[in-house]
């Protein structure tokens, strides 16, 4: 059948002898955690060497911004082995990882540089396991599964594998699929519904499943609940990380389990923000799509979404672009961090495409949105006392809060051989000079007019500087 007829994006066919070139390509999804392996296995770090690790994530970023595109549709004859045998090298890479992680935490403290980089480094390839995840989950073989579910224990998020399955892919675009992010609702507010949601939900589909969607906790048919298998694996890993390598190790664990969920959600927000199914039947416009290059290859596929939902037992490799459905900005690991950091941008670009195509509220005849909740808490009345600073003075702020905390937690794990002052001391004079070097960054920038040449004179001063001074500090 001819790829308009199917709806599909007109795009080259692959040839049998470009079958080597895409599988070549999807190397890249050891990118990030070949990073996070680095790091781990080359810790304990110092504060002048430890930043150094985070340049590859920053390219990975830039080159998911970059407008270089992946459109072309992959060959039916296409051989399943060694695409499969990516997907098993994550997953072995990814346990390596938080043995590792680990073990680096055995020898360094909680309020370190380390424990910071954890939060980006490991905790960001956490959340890309969470993709592996979700591609074994999918497969029709009972071990596959079982290690998809392995995974997702070691993020604390299990029950991801019945809500997404049985939940999600049945509800999606409806009010009743919890991981659908309504039209307007922001990243904050999506959280907040969407992860206690999921959980109940999950929980009422393995209560159906028995017999009784009201059953009670100690009903012996709970022995066969999945749920509660998930939460005694996942208590089990924890405590185990905790028995075996100690407290430090234990929070580093729940760190980059946190992490990781954060990133999931940021990805389930996007993938259908502000789309309503029509119908029975999920379509391609029903899930928003990318065709940037660097996450079709460095995160295995999960770009064709649209393809994903209208085919779920389809692998990674086989994965399709349709021309109908709406296409996000930018790449996949550019936008956890838009939707995070800068919400409002995001959805200023997702209302534009959503006009544009007449998809969401904007069709000709749209089913009725709820309205997105009013984001309120304690967190929303901080965020408030913090906006009404003058913009000048909310960096500032902030910095200081989180140097007085990190100083007291310092203070507090060493014990009487550091005071807080000098804990608040040292600290400052750490930002003190990581502040003059970004300085003299700027200053370069204006003289060459070239950011690769004055981002790389800076991280060349980064450990020189921190070399010089640290026994100075000391």
């Amino acid at each position: 059948m001819a790829s308009a007829t199917l709806g599909i994006a007109d795009a080259a066919t692959l040839t049998p002898s470009e079958v080597s070139e895409i599988w070549l390509g999807h190397l890249m999804s050891f990118c990030i955690p070949l990073t996070a392996l680095v790091y781990v296995w080359t810790g304990p770090h110092t504060w002048y060497t430890a930043p150094l690790l985070v340049v590859p994530l920053a390219i990975f970023h830039w080159a998911d911004t970059r407008p270089l595109i992946e459109r072309r549709q992959p060959l039916d004859s296409l051989p399943a082995w060694p695409f499969d045998l990516l997907v098993y090298a994550l997953t072995a890479i990814h346990f390596l990882i938080l043995y590792k992680m680990a073990v680096l935490f055995t020898a360094q403290s909680v309020f370190s540089v380390d424990m910071l980089m954890i939060f980006v480094v490991v905790g960001g390839n956490s959340g890309f396991s969470i993709i592996t995840a979700h591609e074994l989950i999918h497969r029709k073989t009972g071990w596959e599964q079982l290690l998809g579910r392995l995974l997702l224990c070691t993020v604390m998020y299990e029950h991801f594998y019945t809500e997404h399955l049985r939940g999600h892919h049945v509800r999606v675009g409806t009010p009743e699929d919890p991981a659908t992010a309504r039209f307007g609702e922001s990243y904050r507010a999506f959280w907040r519904r969407t992860v206690p949601a999921q959980f109940k939900s999950a929980w009422r589909l393995e209560a159906k499943r028995l017999g009784d969607e009201e059953m009670h906790l100690f009903d012996a048919r709970m022995l066969g609940n999945r749920i509660v298998h998930g939460l005694i694996a996942e208590s089990a890993l924890a405590f185990a990380i905790l028995y075996f390598f100690g407290g430090v190790a234990f929070g580093a664990y729940l760190l980059q389990a946190f992490v990781a969920v954060r990133a999931l959600e940021a990805v389930n927000y996007f993938e259908h923000w502000g789309l309503r199914r029509m119908g029975r039947r999920v379509r391609p416009l029903d899930s928003w799509d990318t065709h940037s290059w660097f996450t079709y290859y460095g995160l295995i596929g999960l770009s064709r979404h649209a393809d994903h939902h209208a085919n779920p037992s389809r692998p990674y490799q086989q994965l399709r672009v349709w021309d109908q459905a709406p296409v996000l900005p930018v790449g996949y690991v550019a936008l956890v961090d838009m939707v995070i950091g800068r919400n409002d941008d995001f959805r200023k670009l997702a209302s534009a495409e959503l006009e544009r195509r007449r998809l969401g509220p904007f069709a000709d005849d749209p089913p009725p949105f709820p309205e997105p909740e009013v984001d309120r808490g304690p967190a929303t009345w901080i965020a408030r006392q913090f906006t009404r600073l003058p913009s000048a003075l909310r960096p500032v702020v902030g910095l200081a809060i989180v140097l007085c905390l990190v100083s007291l937690g310092m203070a507090f794990e060493a014990g009487p051989s550091m005071s807080w002052v000098d804990a608040l001391l040292y600290n400052g004079a750490i930002v003190a000079i990581l502040g003059a070097i970004l300085t003299a960054r700027f200053w370069i920038q204006k003289q060459v007019q070239n950011n690769w040449i004055s981002w790389g004179i800076a991280l060349v001063l980064i450990p020189i500087v921190g070399t010089l001074v640290t026994p100075w500090l000391s």
